[in-house]
């Protein structure tokens, strides 16, 4: 990998990892058009430790309070009723789907799931369910013209329910196309929780899993002849200063605007794939990764 190819794909993955349109679609689709070798899954996880170190400075306060709080709940149990402390436990909880899976379906994340037509699929497919999630909460939200505007949940409501709910949303991102941000969020507005609550549960539940899998490909890649570590730092580097910036621009964008931009620009590129790999003009495993 170049340094100009690393630089390119550390700014995708800062500026889509927090988008509800799949960072993991764009980073393969860049190498796709530009004819580069696909990064390959590991490249993905290291890079996304990049923009999980944004999520925790830009959630520090949220996230040193509900440590905090948990680790003091261990072993007071007049703790256990804090709400900072009960969100420790449902990050946990809402953690274990994708751990269960991403172990489960290793294989599968960094081989067939990479198929563009299975991309193209998911971006089109979870593109439509943001829509039609989108839509509901903004009914909520406003109101219709006969009825009062409905008031949506907040984490203080959250349940373990819920939070294993969130998970098994969050645990369809392994599929590249899905989005994390955006399985997780459309989950919530389903639910009925609050634009800004669902995003910022979907935030904290990420750090886990994605720091997690980040470590574990980066062991593996400690042991392997194929990683260009120099680009790769770089680019992550890159991903953590981009992502903070974009982390600080959505949270104030979903609490007043519309999940519609990016519905339609899902199921836009998902079009243009399909015509594309159908006619011959891209290969669904265009720029494999080699190693």
């Amino acid at each position: 990998m170049s340094w100009f190819e690393s630089l390119i794909l550390g700014l995708v993955q800062g500026l889509t990892e927090f988008l509800p349109v799949s960072s993991s679609a764009h980073l393969r689709l860049t190498a796709a058009f530009s004819g580069w070798k696909d990064p390959g899954a590991a490249f993905t996880a290291i890079t996304q430790i990049g923009t999980e170190a944004a999520v925790l400075i830009y959630f520090r306060k949220d996230i040193g309070r509900i440590i905090s709080a948990w680790v003091r709940s261990l072993t007071n149990k007049e703790m256990r009723r804090d709400h900072d402390a009960q969100m420790g436990w449902l990050v946990i909880v809402g953690s274990i789907p994708i751990g269960v899976l991403g172990v489960t379906l290793k294989d599968q994340i960094e081989g067939p799931f990479r198929d563009l037509r299975i991309t193209a699929t998911m971006l089109i497919v979870i593109g439509i369910v943001i829509g039609i999630a989108d839509r509901m909460a903004a009914r909520d939200e406003n109101g219709g013209r006969h009825r009062a505007a409905k008031e949506r949940k907040s984490l203080e409501d959250l349940s373990v329910k819920d939070g294993l709910i969130f998970g098994l949303c969050q645990a369809c991102a392994l599929v590249p196309g899905v989005s994390r941000s955006g399985a997780t969020i459309s989950g919530g507005l389903f639910m009925g929780y609050q634009r800004e609550a669902a995003a910022r549960y979907s935030f904290l539940l990420a750090i886990p899993a994605v720091l997690a899998s980040g470590l574990f490909e980066l062991k593996d890649a400690m042991e392997s002849d194929h990683v260009s570590w120099g680009p790769t730092i770089f680019a992550t580097i890159i991903a953590f200063v981009v992502g903070y910036a974009v982390i600080a621009w959505f949270m104030k964008f979903i609490s007043t605007k519309s999940f519609m931009p990016f519905v339609w620009y899902r199921i836009a590129l998902g079009i243009v794939i399909i015509v594309l790999v159908t006619t011959g003009a891209l290969s669904p495993h265009a720029a494999e990764s080699a190693g």
